[in-house]
């Protein structure tokens, strides 16, 4: 059955939520919470609820201290994405990962797919620690691979030819559906559909979500096989539309 997976997402070493689509290298993206509480919190919060699975989310520059800080404080029960590299992979799981989180790195600047670092990473760490992050941009054919923050379009389409494929080199997917993240205007239904039909690994839903309507809608389109997270509507980071122990229930009674 499908699962709620928490986030902590990280800007400017601060726990956030942003609209995806308007974080870019010049200007302020669209911030639609900015937490009081550390990283670190969450972090402790999660553990006591028995939420594992989470992820980390390092959005540019200057979150390192705030990701150390809440690895350390739920060890094994956390992903960290984000610059995340063969230079610092390794390190990263060192330092309590579960998993590391990968995207836009595995390309080149112009959005080719590069099979060799995913390889490289895999006889590294090995496949049981990766998770790819499959952040993805809706285009008339159906779904591109999107890298750098949402705003390149790389040569990787969404399909179970290509869900297969990365299936042999990662533990776990992570799908972002970058046009509705951070807006709270309900999920790319098609997308977790055809994520039900495509996938055979663990895989996370993230975007759009307002509802506990849309929590269930995640688990019934997919047939209970996407898991999914919640940023902005979430009390927890300042939302009206779902109670964060409601989910915490939910993912003990999920078909309640």
């Amino acid at each position: 059955m499908s699962k709620f997976r928490p986030c902590i997402d990280l800007h400017n070493g601060q726990v956030k939520q942003i609209v995806g689509s308007t974080l870019t290298d010049d200007g302020c993206p669209v911030e639609n919470f900015v937490a009081e509480h550390s990283a670190e919190y969450f972090a402790k919060l999660y553990k006591s609820d028995s939420l594992s699975g989470g992820h980390v989310i390092k959005l540019g520059p200057g979150n390192d201290e705030a990701a150390i800080c809440a690895l350390s404080a739920y060890p094994g029960g956390l992903q960290i994405g984000g610059g995340i590299n063969l230079a610092n992979a390794r390190e990263w799981l060192e330092r309590g990962a579960s998993h590391v989180i990968v995207t836009s790195w595995l390309f080149d600047s112009a959005g080719k797919f590069q099979p060799e670092l995913l390889d490289q990473l895999v006889k590294l760490v090995g496949k049981s620690r990766i998770v790819i992050d499959l952040s993805c941009k809706k285009v008339d054919s159906g779904w591109v691979v999107a890298m750098n923050r949402w705003q390149t379009l790389t040569d990787i389409e969404i399909n179970r030819e290509t869900l297969d494929s990365f299936a042999e080199k990662c533990d776990e997917f992570l799908i972002h559906a970058a046009d509705v993240e951070g807006k709270c205007q309900g999920i790319d239904g098609d997308l977790v559909e055809s994520l039900g039909k495509w996938v055979t690994i663990p895989t996370t839903y993230a975007g759009g979500v307002a509802t506990m309507d849309d929590v269930n809608l995640v688990s019934d389109l997919s047939g209970g096989k996407v898991d999914v997270t919640v940023g902005s509507a979430l009390d927890l980071f300042g939302g009206d539309g779902i109670n964060y122990k409601a989910l915490v229930r939910w993912n003990q009674e999920p078909t309640a």
